[in-house]
């Protein structure tokens, strides 16, 4: 099954490259036994501004893609089987070759984990242009965005960290990245309602130049449904039903 264009794994690809370059360079800044080990401190520096601006890019671009602009509606949009994922414990069961709960191409935790990264990566870049151009800033400015900026990158670092963790021990979403394409069965497993939908979506078209799939559109249209539906009930609930 298609479930990455190869314009979305290279966004994909590309934005996490410049995030661990940053975080690597950063910890060769602040870790005296590190900037001591590896040296050329002024060259880390402008390797980590250079690509610590460069962050938003790779997003930017991307929004040429029809698919990746599918996604990040979907990332942006809470449905009720989200809220009940985040609430029980056997949320990643799987009951007849499928998963309990009919969770979407993104489940909860990878929705969160989006919007933790978009926040991450504005209030990394503001309080870096701050620390790297401070004449315009008052001394509170500047403190105050050293401090922001460094107790930040310890977050960011035990998020990537537990993000590389759950990518590593799932090998069919690590196929999913890396080649586009995952396992029906793993999809019935671990996104049931986007299996379905997909599913309902099988007779393809041939591939578009940008590597845009129709099969991509066709199940874009359908999720897209089935999450105003989801809204639509949603509206009716509290956010601790189910």
């Amino acid at each position: 099954m298609l479930r990455f264009t190869r314009a979305e794994r290279a966004i994909h690809h590309v934005t996490g490259s410049l995030m661990l370059i940053c975080i690597a360079t950063a910890a060769c800044l602040y870790l005296p036994a590190l900037s001591t080990l590896v040296g050329h401190r002024e060259t880390l520096k402008t390797v980590h501004v250079w690509c610590g601006f460069a962050l938003p890019v790779p997003i930017i671009l991307g929004l040429i893609s029809r698919a990746f602009r599918a996604d990040l509606r979907r990332l942006n949009r809470f449905a009720p089987h989200d809220w009940e994922w985040l609430r029980r414990r056997d949320r990643r069961a799987v009951r007849g070759g499928r998963g309990v709960l009919p969770v979407g191409k993104f489940n909860a935790g990878q929705k969160l984990n989006a919007a933790f990264v978009a926040g991450a990566i504005l209030l990394m870049l503001g309080t870096g242009e701050i620390m790297t151009f401070p004449d315009p800033w008052s001394d509170r400015w500047r403190t105050g965005s050293t401090f922001v900026h460094d107790w930040l990158f310890l977050v960011i670092v035990a998020v990537t960290a537990g993000h590389l963790w759950e990518a590593l021990r799932d090998r069919g979403a690590l196929q999913g990245m890396l080649t586009g394409r995952v396992d029906p069965d793993w999809a019935a497993r671990h996104h049931a309602g986007w299996a379905d939908a997909s599913q309902r979506s099988h007779d393809t078209v041939p591939t578009s130049p940008d590597g845009d799939n129709s099969q991509v559109n066709d199940v874009d249209a359908e999720m897209d449904k089935s999450s105003a539906e989801d809204d639509s009930e949603f509206a009716k609930r509290r956010p601790g039903t189910s």
